[in-house]
């Protein structure tokens, strides 16, 4: 673990611990960190210490947890990088990145102070703002002196449930859909699984590598996330089957009353039989009126099938986070400079 050369005067007079750690046992043996960072606390894959620690072992990447708290407060900024150019400890598998925070006013401007220590760059991708986090970190790394570029960098398609049942919701659906579902439903066996089931995993599989999907970046970290949220109640698996055969499968997960689409893949010889789209409503039966969530969370990206089921899009933003005065910067830092002016002369 380092930790930063003195503790920093914080809010209201009190002390501000920062720490850095690259080795997750270390935070995983910390009781408060532990705590913050456990499924009691955090109702979303992607802001738990598991997902980062599985992120670590099969993704390849290298964290650096920037941590600033007192005795009541902490933040908690997942990183990852080298050279002094640190990033957001994510990859394509989550959906945003979000400090971790415990605690108001959070520590965060303390933490992007001691951060220039570290990194003269710092680039945060996938930062929801509904909830307030990409502002709070824009202000705080402006606050401590770092010129901060923001910018939409994605789309997040959501399903706001709104007390509908299934049927109500699926009433709403464009009509090409409905008909589709109408004509489709009754070739098309489902099954929606609330545990790990290895041979649906195995079909899954073989399903993703006869899709239109780019090869898995990485199906070790998938699978030992579905068996994780599987052991935790929270996966749902679904299967499509048509003669016997899995010809389409889908990976969600529910909690906090959310229900996170993961993964979705079907045989591109099975088409005709559309057994995404009636997987897909078989799923969304499920986490409706069994699960009774209150959002459906389609991830990221502007899929034009997502705007079939979906009702609202979330921006997710970029910033990138320079120290103006080291002349590393200075070439990006003139590279953004063209980009706006030709944006604006382009407006103008």
């Amino acid at each position: 673990m380092m930790k930063a050369k003195a503790p920093l005067e914080g809010f209201e007079g009190n002390v501000v611990k920062i720490e850095y750690h690259s080795d997750l046992k270390e935070v995983q043996s910390d009781g408060q960190l532990a705590r913050l960072l456990s499924d009691s606390c955090q109702h979303a894959p992607f802001d738990r210490l598991a997902w980062w620690q599985m992120l670590e072992r099969h993704c390849g990447l290298s964290p650096l947890m920037a941590i600033a708290r007192d005795a009541d407060r902490a933040a908690i900024l997942p990183l990852a990088g080298t050279s002094g150019h640190l990033s957001a400890l994510a990859n394509w598998y989550t959906f945003r990145f979000r400090p971790v925070i415990s605690g108001e006013p959070a520590p965060l401007t303390a933490l992007a102070r001691d951060l220039a220590r570290k990194a003269h760059r710092v680039t945060l991708s996938g930062i929801p703002d509904e909830d307030g986090s990409a502002s709070l970190l824009q202000s705080a790394f402006r606050t401590s002196g770092w010129l901060v570029l923001r910018e939409t960098c994605d789309t997040n398609h959501i399903l706001p449930v709104a007390g509908r049942s299934y049927d109500e919701y699926i009433a709403s659906r464009p009509g090409k859909l409905r008909t589709t579902l109408k004509r489709k439903t009754g070739k098309v066996e489902t099954q929606v699984l609330t545990h790990f089931d290895e041979a649906v995993w195995a079909a899954y599989e073989d399903i993703y590598a006869e899709s239109w999907k780019p090869e898995e970046g990485s199906p070790d970290f998938l699978r030992a996330f579905a068996r994780a949220e599987g052991d935790a109640g929270r996966l749902r698996l679904g299967v499509a089957r048509a003669g016997g055969e899995a010809i389409a499968a889908q990976m969600w997960t529910v909690e906090g009353g959310t229900a996170f689409i993961h993964k979705l893949a079907h045989r591109e010889a099975a088409r005709p039989l559309s057994p995404g789209s009636v997987l897909t409503a078989a799923l969304f039966r499920h986490v409706i009126d069994v699960d009774k969530v209150d959002l459906v969370d389609f991830g990221t990206g502007d899929d034009p099938y997502k705007r079939d089921w979906m009702e609202q899009v979330r921006p997710r933003y970029r910033l990138d986070m320079f120290r103006p005065v080291t002349p590393r910067n200075w070439p990006v830092l003139a590279m953004a400079g063209m980009r706006r002016l030709a944006a604006i002369a382009k407006r103008g």
